[in-house]
């Protein structure tokens, strides 16, 4: 693996959900790999699981690591070619090329503008960093993916499904937020699903909170919440804002919360969540806080995931 975009570079998802699940047990086990390889971590804004599973994992495979985040540690960067640079100091160029002299391994995050939909979905940003980077590139979320959160909820999945031993019922359910937020799960989650084939997969939503049809093509699509819900093995909530009426959020639907009435109505489902979750707005507590909460094991999983791809790029520098 030369770098890691979306599921598109990976060559067998089961290969690498059970790769994650044997590093699981025994993280140290490739500790040598890592040996005076450094992976840098940049941040082109907030983070918590993502920053510190990145960190553990690479600690796992005996890595040094460090971590620039755009908006506090650097110059003021600039994005676009061709400008004549008079409120910026330094270009992306320049600040990538220099970036991935300094590690073996160059992790980046980025977030979308939700303005311009071409510019977002063209994913024009992170195509210059795999551009400009001298060294393997790692997605740790995008303008429109975000595949080492989606690598961590397979597997997640597959653990409390005995390796995909048996067909399960999984609904991605759209759920309120106060503001507009990206797609990237939504859409990373969906193409990693469509990947399984023991995987009966759903997505619910209000009209006009479809996502890109590239990313949902194989689920079946239901605008009535609770009708989804009927005998699910697993609800995974996630709130974005409207794809068709881009970035915007579309009309009032406080009552998409997940409620425990509502998950009674499924097949005693496990509730996921890639965190952070606005409580009572996105999930009501007692959801959240029951015995079938795993979102604290899809956290876990974070560390698994991340270290399961660091350590395929090692092979392939060694």
């Amino acid at each position: 693996m030369k770098k890691f975009f979306s599921v598109e570079d990976v060559t067998n998802v089961y290969e690498i959900i059970r790769e994650a699940l044997i590093i699981k047990k025994n993280p140290y086990a490739f500790r040598q790999m890592g040996k005076n390889r450094t992976i840098g971590l940049v941040f082109f804004n907030p983070s918590l699981r993502t920053r510190i599973s990145c960190q553990k994992a690479a600690f796992n495979l005996g890595c040094h690591t460090w971590t620039m985040d755009i908006q506090q540690d650097t110059w003021r960067i600039e994005m676009n070619d061709g400008t004549i640079m008079k409120n910026t100091q330094e270009h992306l160029k320049e600040a990538i090329s220099v970036m991935s002299l300094y590690c073996d391994i160059l992790a980046v995050r980025t977030f979308p503008n939700l303005i311009d939909k071409d510019y977002d979905y063209q994913e024009v940003l992170f195509k210059k960093i795999l551009n400009f980077s001298q060294v393997p590139v790692v997605n740790m979320e995008s303008a429109t993916l975000h595949p080492l959160q989606s690598l961590s909820d397979v597997i997640t999945i597959a653990e409390y499904t005995s390796f995909f031993k048996k067909k399960c019922k999984v609904v991605l359910s759209w759920a309120p937020h106060f503001k507009p937020l990206p797609h990237s799960v939504a859409n990373s989650f969906s193409q990693w699903i469509s990947k399984i084939d023991q995987i009966n997969f759903t997505i619910t939503c209000p009209k006009k909170y479809e996502i890109h049809t590239k990313f949902s093509r194989g689920a079946k699509i239901i605008y009535k919440q609770k009708e989804a819900f009927t005998n699910a093995d697993f609800i995974y909530a996630k709130n974005w804002s409207s794809y068709l009426c881009y970035g915007k959020i579309v009309g009032e639907h406080g009552d998409w919360i997940i409620t425990k009435d509502k998950m009674q109505l499924t097949n005693k489902a496990k509730f996921m969540h890639c965190l952070p979750v606005r409580r009572n707005v996105i999930v009501e507590d007692n959801v959240l806080d029951g015995c079938d909460s795993i979102v604290l094991k899809q956290a876990e999983n974070r560390i698994y995931a991340a270290q399961t791809i660091f350590l395929k790029i090692l092979k392939c520098l060694s």
